[in-house]
This record gives C-alpha cells, structure tokens and sequence, in this order.
C-alpha cells in the first residue's frame, strides 16, 4: 500500500479510503490511486482489510426464496450498487423452519457481513432482539418494522387505489384473493386486504367475509378451487381482485377455460406488474422492487459509514394503477350482447317494413318485329 501511495503522491490512508470506496475522496485522487494501484499489480486483502477497519465490505441478506421475481428483481439492482461501492453480497436463503432455526442459531452473519437486510420475513419479537444485537445497522426491505430502518411499498394506498378503479367501472361485487405463502410472510397480504377494506367502506360498499378467499402461490389447481368457491356464490362477483400477478394470470387462465369472458363477465385485477402482466394484458397495481432494493442498498451503506445516522428511517415507495385489457364496465359483456341484438333487431324490421317493389312492366316489341308485322 505504501508503493501505491507513493506512486500516486497520497498518504497511505487516502490509498485505503479509496480501495475501501469510501465517498471522502475525490474522483481525480481516486483516479490517481486506482491507477496506480492497477500499474502495480496491487489488490486489497479483504481479510487484513478486516483487521484495521473492523468491516469485512459485505452486505449479508436475508431471503425466504430465490425462486422469486421480487426477490430477484431486488437483487439485480442491489448487487452491482454494492459492487460500485467495494462492496460484496452475501446471500442466505432461508426457505423453511429448519433453516430459519438454524440460522437464528449460529447467526452467520454476525461475522461475516457490515449490515443485513432482511426481506419479507414475519420474525417473533425474539428473531427480532436477536438482530438487534448483532452490531450492525439491520434494513428491513419489503417490511415496516416499527423504530427499524425499512424500506417497502405503500400497499394500503395500492390496493386502495386497485379496488377504487374496479369500483369506478361500476363493480359493487368485488372479491379478493389473498396468498399463502411457504414463507409464512404475511404483512403484504394484512396490508393489502386493509387497502380493499377501506376503498370499499368509502364507497359505502359492504364488507362480504364470502368475497375474501386465500389461495396459494404456483398452482392453477388452487386458483380453481378459489375460483370455485367465489363463482358458487348465490350472487358470485363481477371483479376479481388478486394479491399478486400470479394468482391473477391463474385466475384468467381458469376462468376463460371455463367459458367465462374475461373482462366481459368478469374483470380480473392483479399486484405487481410483472413483465407476465404485459404478456397477458393483465391490468395490475405495480411495485418497483428493483427500486427497492437500490434504496435499501444505499441506505445500508449511509449506516455503515455514519453509525449515528437515523436508524428508524422508513422509505415509503409508491404504487401506480396500469389499466390493461382485464378489466373493464359491469356488465360490459350484457350491454354489447344487448346492442348487438337491438341492431339485429333493427335491422330485421327495417326489412319487413320495406315495400315489395312492383312487377315490371312487359317489355316493348323491337322494331324488327314491328316492321315484320307491317308488312303481313
């Protein structure tokens, strides 16, 4: 490091401050340092690195799946933030119980991370003390935890404003299908089952407990039997409301193959916005958690460098409702199949009342057979 500080005419601590990527220093210094550094063959140990500064340059996380479009589209963006800072990722998934135990157990990540965000995770209030204590700023992403720095989506206000635009094309008899999730993470669906709640009390629309029924993630057998269960209904919904694209799409697929027009007898509504939503033309309520997870990577790396910044910050982002072709008036199918009959109609006795065009006249003897009975 002394060679590189030489080289580049700084102080050995500016080299350090400057391969850790810290934002003290100048771009034309960084420059000089980096440049250096890569005439010399140096790379930083990571583990010496350790030793002076008491940081490791990684950034642990804390995922129920992988098998998840949130999940990964948060990541595609966090991973090259974290990067661009000298930073390294550290993934655990943790899918089940026992991993969850086991992880709560030895807590890994005490000694090998700087900071750990947690992704949509319903921990007890002693998974919670434990991370507590782990030394490090602890991000809860996708997640409002109280007096905890979090980062997550207003889902009241989107599934307030997803249930309005079904109530604005006239559906009073709105359903919503909530997931159950492997993961057991339960406060997306809380909070956008209260955003339905209240859209529908504001529109002075009765709560229906019959209209609220849960399904689980990946199976068209479940959302069939959701379905099932919602159409069997003395008087079944006009719209559909799903708490996420998947559920949705699976909600489309079944009712269509069950000769339901979709939206013309049934609107169906998703959360997301998933690039299937675009495929499908599903309209939706989407989230941006490839935004997400950049703010929650940023604001890890403020509370890495500034222990006393604000640890009880909370990022609220905003949801945007995308109007696609699975939604559409009540009774919008009634009202073609009753104007297509009424032209039918129409058209029939314009028909019948048209008079019958007469005879036509015999046609006139040419004038050769004129001249030929002249002459006899």
């Amino acid at each position: 490091m002394a060679d590189v500080a030489e080289r580049a005419g700084v102080s050995t601590s500016t080299v350090s401050r400057t391969l850790r990527g810290l934002s003290t220093v100048s771009p034309e210094v960084r420059a000089r340092v980096e440049k250096a550094a890569r005439e010399l063959s140096f790379a930083v140990s990571r583990q010496a690195a350790s030793l002076v500064t008491g940081r490791t340059g990684t950034v642990a996380v804390m995922v129920p799946t992988l098998n998840s479009w949130f999940t990964g589209s948060a990541l595609s963006s966090l991973a090259p933030l974290l990067r661009a800072a000298g930073m390294q990722l550290n993934v655990y998934e943790i899918p089940d119980l026992d991993e969850r135990t086991a992880f709560f157990e030895h807590l890994p990540a005490r000694r090998n991370a700087d900071a750990l965000l947690v992704f949509s995770f319903d921990l007890t209030e002693e998974e919670t003390a434990r991370l507590d204590d782990l030394g490090m700023p602890v991000i809860y992403v996708s997640q409002h935890v109280d007096g905890r720095p979090s980062v997550y989506v207003d889902d009241v206000a989107g599934a307030l404003h997803g249930t309005r635009h079904l109530l604005n094309l006239g559906h009073r008899r709105i359903a919503f299908v909530p997931t159950e999730g492997a993961s057991g993470f339960t406060f997306s669906s809380n909070e956008r089952l209260l955003g339905y709640q209240q859209a529908l009390t504001e529109a002075g629309v009765p709560l229906d407990d019959d209209l609220v029924v849960s399904t689980r993630t990946g199976s068209k057998r479940a959302a069939a039997e959701a379905l099932g269960t919602l159409l069997s209904l003395r008087k079944p919904p006009t719209a559909v409301f799903a708490e996420q694209d998947e559920v949705a799409v699976a909600l489309v697929w079944n009712l269509r193959r069950t000769q339901i027009a979709v939206p013309e007898r049934v609107s169906v509504l998703g959360f997301d916005d998933q690039p299937l939503a675009d495929w499908f033309d599903l309209s939706t309520v989407a989230q941006s958690p490839s935004e997400m997870g950049r703010l929650a990577g940023e604001l890890a790396l403020k509370l890495i460098e500034d222990s006393d910044g604000d640890h009880e910050r909370h990022i609220v982002l905003p949801t945007h409702v995308i109007p696609r072709g699975t939604t559409a008036p009540v009774g919008a199918g009634a009202t073609a199949a009753v104007a297509a009959a009424r032209d039918d109609q129409s058209a029939s006795s314009a028909s019948s009342a048209s008079p019958a065009s007469p005879p036509s006249p015999p046609s006139p003897p040419s004038s050769a057979s004129s001249a030929s009975s002249a002459n006899e």
